[in-house]
């Protein structure tokens, strides 16, 4: 799972196969999560309140290019298999 961003001790992946919707993993101090690129919810996992509020402002600020990463890892997987 290739890591896509590391700031603050967050560390934001995206798996090479993975499935709909389009969402990208977050790893903090033992916390694991996922979300959801389009809506930003949380489709499973928690984060300290701190950190949730520092990776969704992120998010928003890279929507576009974590979509257009999502659509490539996707894409790229489908290719080599």
């Amino acid at each position: 799972m290739p890591t896509l961003s590391i700031f603050y001790g967050i560390e934001v992946r995206m798996f090479w196969s993975d499935h709909p919707p389009p969402h990208f993993h977050v790893a903090y101090a033992g916390h694991l999560a996922s979300i959801d690129i389009l809506t930003l919810e949380f489709l499973a996992g928690t984060l300290p309140r701190g950190a949730r509020l520092l990776v969704l402002q992120w998010a928003k600020e890279h929507q576009q290019e974590l979509l257009e990463a999502f659509d490539y890892a996707r894409d790229t997987s489908h290719r080599s298999g």
